[in-house]
């Protein structure tokens, strides 16, 4: 049985991320029409969990944990619950585009950590990718920090904590079979969801899906396959490469919003995409280079 290549992972990794930064915008544009997020997110994850649960019946999948990787799945489907409960709550308390630079904090919690939870070694080299990544996105979102509540700082961070420890938590979880993480994950995350549509007061039927049916479409596949490939993606690369590749997100959205919602991008925005495309392009060149084969010289 051949080992997957972590090539692949990388691709994996972008296509998720490209494909999360979609999600957010048609998110926004089914929030236009009346179709609330929380609502969005309930459904999104019934409608996950019937077709895992229509795919291992028809493929015969089983959905046992690994005995060995129980507590990770539950850490695993616990930190997935606590992202977009975390996430989406810091929004009330603070702009959208300031949670969304703490958010995409997360590379660096993963970079800071990953000595302590892969024994991995913090080269200078990983520490400066991490650190225009960042300044990149800064720029790209583009705040402006003024009358900020600490609990929506909280709760941003807490999101990006919470993905971190997913981000790891998947890349130890490799014996389970997909369709099992893929089927407990989202069953530990449908009691978040409920909890959280009923404490903000926005949950609605599925009749209000068609409200905005083809942005509610479009939300709900990019969630599904971006959540897909990154499950797979994990489970080929480390932590590490992925945070930062998935840095990419906020600078599809960007972009995506221009072209779906006519929003504007300036130059600094501009500046900021290109120094996140660079940083993952450097990523992926050191992380070849890091499992490139030995060449006998002799």
């Amino acid at each position: 049985m051949s080992v997957p290549s972590p090539a692949s992972g990388l691709v994996f990794a972008l296509g998720s991320a490209g494909l999360y930064g979609l999600n957010i915008v048609y998110a926004r544009v089914a929030a236009l029409g009346g179709v609330s997020g929380p609502t969005v997110v309930v459904y999104r994850v019934l409608l996950m969990l019937a077709l895992v649960g229509a795919a291992a019946v028809a493929l015969r999948h089983s959905l046992a944990v690994a005995r060995e990787e129980r507590a990770t799945m539950a850490v695993l489907g616990i930190s997935t619950a606590f992202v977009g409960l975390c996430y989406v709550s810091s929004v009330a308390f603070i702009p959208v585009t300031v949670a969304a630079v703490l958010f995409y904090a997360y590379p660096t919690f993963i970079v800071l950590a990953s000595p302590f939870v892969e024994g991995t070694r913090l080269t200078p080299a990983l520490s400066g990718v991490v650190a225009v990544a960042l300044f990149g996105i800064v720029l790209v979102v583009g705040p402006a920090f003024g009358g900020l509540d600490w609990r929506g700082l909280v709760l941003a961070l807490g999101a990006a904590a919470a993905t971190a420890t997913q981000f790891f938590a998947a890349a130890r979880c490799r014996k389970t079979s997909l369709t099992a993480k893929m089927f407990w994950i989202h069953l530990i995350v449908l009691p978040a969801a409920i909890i959280a549509g009923a404490l903000t007061g926005q949950m609605a039927s599925p009749a209000a899906l068609a409200l905005a049916p083809f942005a509610v479409a479009m939300t709900i596949a990019g969630y599904v396959i971006g959540f897909l490939f990154q499950i797979v993606a994990l489970g080929r690369i480390s932590a590490v490469a992925a945070g930062i590749i998935y840095c990419i997100e906020p600078v599809v959205s960007t972009v995506a919003s221009t072209l779906v919602l006519g929003e504007s991008i300036g130059p600094v925005q501009a500046l900021g995409g290109g120094l996140v495309l660079a940083a993952i392009v450097t990523n992926i060149l050191l992380e070849r280079s890091r499992t490139a084969p030995v060449v006998p010289t002799d």
